[in-house]
């Protein structure tokens, strides 16, 4: 991402933060208490849900389990190398729809829920 757009969501961000009070501890806040929850998880199917095992089982692993899949499979592991160094990344500047109305259009007008 060149930095002329990295600057314009920047900006945009911090107009809808103003827009709604929203305040950079408590953005910081909501990333560190997600951070935690995700430290606290045992569980993690391939949607991102997560489990920490204590209380009543989401309905994500009744279905698994119910359908024969075994517990541990969706057990996460706390070793640093069984977690993926890197994430793929995204080039957006080669995005044929990038500045055009496809990328601005409002979904509700299309009739997508």
């Amino acid at each position: 991402m060149d930095e002329r757009k990295r600057e314009s969501i920047v900006a945009y961000l911090r107009r809808r933060m103003d827009e709604f009070g929203i305040k950079p501890d408590d953005v910081a806040a909501s990333i560190a208490a997600d951070q935690e929850r995700q430290r606290a998880a045992r569980y993690r199917d391939a949607f991102g849900h997560t489990w920490d095992g204590k209380g009543d089982a989401p309905r994500w692993v009744i279905q698994a389990t119910s359908a024969g899949q075994s517990l541990e499979h969706f057990a996460i592991s706390k070793t640093p190398e069984a977690q993926p160094k890197t994430r793929s990344s995204v080039d957006w500047g080669n995005d044929p729809f990038a500045g055009s109305r496809l990328a601005t259009i409002k979904t509700e007008r299309l009739g997508v829920a």
